[in-house]
């Protein structure tokens, strides 16, 4: 990949074998060598590669295991703490408004902090950030829970909510590790960037489910001190597996990922994907409720699955751009089954199907990230394209908004259809000349 330095792979990537007791002689010309095995063409059989699953084989990677059992506690609150926010202000506002606009103000935030967390992971390393980063993204979950459980100001929850914008991209930091651990192998980073797709579709589906079960069942807070115990468990789990971490890069005076040729266009690309998702959202709640997007996330998780599963093509803009033209496609089915159809089994059907061209367009997306972002900014990199993603979701949950009140729920699946085409259309225009 471009910008890796050409080194030895990291010590634990290696398997060292133990010190013999005793040397063994060495072979005499009298001495009989053991002949290689060979194939029947009379070619020396390749050595055994381990499992021949790529997702058992990525997991065989020493190390690989505890940094991922870490990662997944702390990812499971991302999908928890908006649902869990909002149902516990509403309860004790009585306000779904104030809700909405505490939650807008967090995300606001993140997308203003989380670039320069991850710049300060880069040059200092994820364990020594991250841990500080949660602790003081904890606290202000934990001072929204006491600001709504003592009737606070309105202020407050506001401020308070948006002290956890520190969250570090934990998503990011896993995938800088596969990054590390296997640079100069694209198809095991290509499974990996995979595997790390359908782990993030997975704590989206469950996160929200768990939120509203622990707010509905316990107590309107539960939700909230659920996701800050899990949160900071994980992080700390994860940061203590130093032997995988990434050695921070030598400092430089380099300039932001966005000076990088074909970043910003690759940016405009997730910013118009995440319209995708967030049109989507919105009008499929609005015209057949929630539950039923299960379906589409559920779709993208398998898919994301077995497109890691294959040999990834060589020409990874071309990829792009396939995955992009399949997803503009696809989401055209919605559409098509909401204006023709009161069926909410085909609709179901139809956004099975929509999901399964989403996770690959992610998968290949950010391996792109990683190939453009020089390797001491790769976190800041991906946290720029998570930035994007999240401004784009936040774009397309407003523009769906507005053309389901205004046009119907039928003709709001149009939405989705135009944002997929505008990502096709600007990864096309502006990722020409990087790759």
């Amino acid at each position: 990949m471009p910008h890796e330095p050409a080194t030895a792979p990291h010590p634990t990537a290696l398997t060292v074998p133990p010190p013999a007791t005793t040397a063994p002689a060495a072979p005499t010309d009298s001495t009989p060598r053991p002949a290689a095995p060979t194939d029947p063409a009379g070619a020396a059989a390749p050595a055994p590669t381990g499992p021949r699953n790529p997702y058992l084989r990525l997991l065989a990677t020493p190390g690989a295991r505890a940094f991922t059992a870490g990662n997944l506690l702390a990812r499971l609150p991302m999908g928890m703490f908006s649902v869990s926010a909002v149902i516990m202000i509403a309860e004790a506002y009585g306000s779904y408004a104030l809700a909405g606009a505490v939650t807008a103000t967090g995300l606001a935030a993140t997308a203003v902090v989380a670039p320069w967390t991850a710049r300060l992971v880069d040059r200092h390393g994820q364990a020594r950030i991250a841990v500080p980063a949660t602790a003081l993204a904890v606290l202000g979950s934990l001072a929204l829970v006491l600001c709504v459980h003592h009737d606070a100001p309105a202020w407050t929850l506001f401020a308070a909510y948006a002290a956890t914008a520190t969250t570090p991209n934990t998503g990011g930091m896993s995938r800088a590790r596969w990054s590390h651990l296997h640079r100069g192998d694209p198809a095991a980073l290509h499974t990996a960037n995979s595997f790390e797709q359908a782990v993030d579709e997975l704590c989206f589906m469950l996160g929200p489910v768990l939120a509203a079960t622990l707010c509905g069942t316990l107590f309107p807070e539960a939700g909230t001190l659920t996701g800050a115990v899990l949160l900071m468990t994980g992080v700390l789990l994860f940061a203590a597996q130093r032997a995988t971490e990434p050695p921070v890069a030598p400092r430089t005076r380099a300039a932001s990922p966005l000076h990088t040729p074909g970043i910003p266009a690759l940016l405009a690309a997730f910013l118009a994907t995440g319209a995708v998702f967030g049109a989507l959202e919105v009008v499929s709640i609005a015209h057949a409720g929630g539950a039923i997007l299960a379906l589409q996330a559920g779709g993208s998780c398998v898919a994301g699955l077995l497109y890691g599963a294959l040999r990834p093509a060589a020409d990874i803009r071309r990829r792009l751009l396939l995955c992009l033209a399949g997803m503009s496609a696809l989401m055209s089915l919605p559409l098509i089954a909401a204006a023709t159809t009161d069926s909410l089994l085909a609709l179901a059907g139809c956004l099975l199907l929509a999901g399964a061209a989403t996770a690959p367009t992610m998968v290949t997306g950010m391996t792109l990230v990683q190939r453009l972002t020089p390797r001491a900014q790769l976190n800041e990199g991906m946290t720029l394209a998570v930035t994007a993603l999240l401004g784009g979701i936040a774009a397309g949950s407003a523009v769906g908004g507005w053309t389901v009140e205004h046009a119907g729920t039928a003709a709001g699946y149009a939405a989705p259809v135009c944002a997929a085409a505008l990502a096709l259309a600007v990864a096309a225009a502006g990722t020409r000349k990087a790759v």
